[in-house]
């Protein structure tokens, strides 16, 4: 077992290092390349056509979700630890030039994240109940053609959905807890399991209706923590910058205690943090938002490129600019959330709580919508609605496992299988580069003719004749 642990997390290492980043970065840049930058090029309109369209775009049926609460059930799913414990690790291993990196990484992820939600929509089917379903295993079927790789990345998805779902975001609900309350694990791991029956066995349309309530609540409230704490310390905001800056290009050590870094560290750590913090590549968020309430594929998939902006380029780099204008990003005993809660006690006295609370929630809203991911992944792998219903039930089971601190070594496994999921999307995605600019040039002519109201999308059958040139 030991032998199998330590292949196991060389294996993740090596994954999650450069082969992830060439895959993810390089995959990035060329579906950034064969969509003429559209994203850049319509970002005002984007703007507009999301969050300004919060009103008119609430609507749902009784087969799918508003657009708004397919997005918040999406952000439920990326917003996380990797906000808060992810910027961390990486300014702590790369440097506050880390987080250059990391913006980078963001601003290629969202041509990323908008082609996976454009073709998990454009593909999406209804299940038996009449209910839309999609995501990765159905694009990759029928927009790749490979049958095979869509197993592949159901396979994997269900080992990294019961791990980094499951049993991590459970854990981490549960010492957050524990360093609050004092509670014992055990109770607190019940606590977990009724909460999360609660809102999952409602189906994806109370988990949307869940997500869209808490997920601005959390949002907001952690970053006004960070305006708190950034206006207290507004004098070393632009120095503050100028680190990350400077620090993505240098090749000395960096100043201070800290054990020193390189450009390729900052690199290395700001392009893989940055991709687990917005999931752009992994797969996940599309299969939320297959069942929105849409009326055209690519509307819905500018939803996902802003869930990239909320998620990366706005509340990681709060969280990283109250920890570098801290100072504590030098001291070597500091990582993780450790660092994220000192640097908020710091200015905030009660700062470690707000940390912790915000942890909790971005946890709990994190395996909410993992467990709807899973339900999918069964669905596609075995066909069947019965253990597709079960499944929630295991999912929750392995919740309280998390909680106590059991079956630590799945999350290591779980790691490296959510390395292996990219790898099957982003090839399918590439593929799919032509179809997803024939979608975009159709959209433009209709966003031309919006306001005539002469446009219908019919998902069943609209796909094909992209797919089928």
């Amino acid at each position: 077992m030991a032998k199998l642990i330590k292949l196991n997390e060389e294996l993740s290492d090596f994954l999650w290092g450069i082969p992830m980043i060439v895959v993810l970065l390089f995959g990035g840049i060329y579906l950034l390349y064969k969509s003429e930058f559209w994203v850049f090029r319509n970002f005002i309109y984007i703007f507009k056509n999301t969050f300004g369209r919060l009103v008119k775009d609430s609507s749902s049926d009784e087969n799918s979700i508003s657009p708004f609460q397919a997005v918040s059930t999406a952000l439920a799913g990326t917003i996380g630890a990797g906000n808060i414990v992810g910027v961390a690790t990486a300014i702590s291993f790369g440097g506050p030039g880390a987080i250059f990196w990391m913006w980078v990484a963001a601003l290629v992820c969202m041509t990323t994240k908008m082609v996976e939600v454009t073709m998990a929509l454009a593909t999406r089917e209804r299940d038996e109940m009449g209910n839309y379903i999609g995501g990765p295993m159905y694009y990759i079927s029928k927009g790749a053609g490979s049958k095979f790789l869509a197993k592949l990345f159901s396979f994997f998805a269900f080992i990294a959905i019961i791990g980094t779902g499951a049993l991590v975001q459970a854990n981490s609900m549960s010492e957050s807890i524990n360093n609050i309350t004092g509670l014992s694990l055990p109770l607190i791991g019940v606590l977990i399991v009724i909460f999360m029956l609660l809102v999952v066995v409602g189906g994806i349309k109370r988990i949307g209706s869940f997500a869209e309530k808490v997920v601005p609540f959390m949002s907001i409230f952690y970053v006004l923590g960070c305006l708190v704490i950034l206006f207290a310390n507004a004098n070393l905001i632009i120095p503050a910058f100028k680190r990350i800056v400077v620090g993505a290009f240098t090749t000395s050590s960096a100043v201070g205690g800290f054990a020193g870094t390189t450009m390729l560290m900052s690199l290395r750590w700001g392009l893989a943090r940055g991709i687990f913090s917005n999931e752009a590549g992994l797969g996940t968020a599309p299969m939320a938002h297959a069942t929105s309430h849409t009326d055209h594929p690519v509307r819905q998939g500018m939803w996902g490129s802003i869930e990239v902006f909320v998620s990366s380029m706005i509340i990681c780099t709060m969280t990283a600019l109250v920890i570098i204008t801290s100072g504590l990003w030098v001291d070597p005993n500091l990582n993780g959330a450790s660092l994220t809660a000192n640097a908020f006690s710091k200015t905030i006295p009660l700062g470690k709580y707000l940390v912790s609370l915000a942890l909790i929630l971005f946890a709990f809203t994190t395996a909410v919508s993992w467990c709807y991911y899973g339900q999918r992944c069964v669905k596609y792998l075995t066909g069947s609605t019965k253990l597709e219903s079960l499944f929630k039930y295991l999912y929750i089971g392995c919740c309280f496992v998390g909680s106590i601190g059991g079956l630590k070594f799945a999350w290591n496994v779980a790691d490296t299988a959510n390395a292996l999921m990219v790898i099957p999307n982003i090839i399918a995605l590439i593929m799919m580069a032509n179809t997803f600019k024939k979608l975009l040039k159709d959209f433009d002519k209709y966003k031309d003719n919006e306001k005539k109201g002469d446009y219908n999308w019919t998902f069943e059958n609209k796909w094909k004749a992209y797919f089928n040139n």
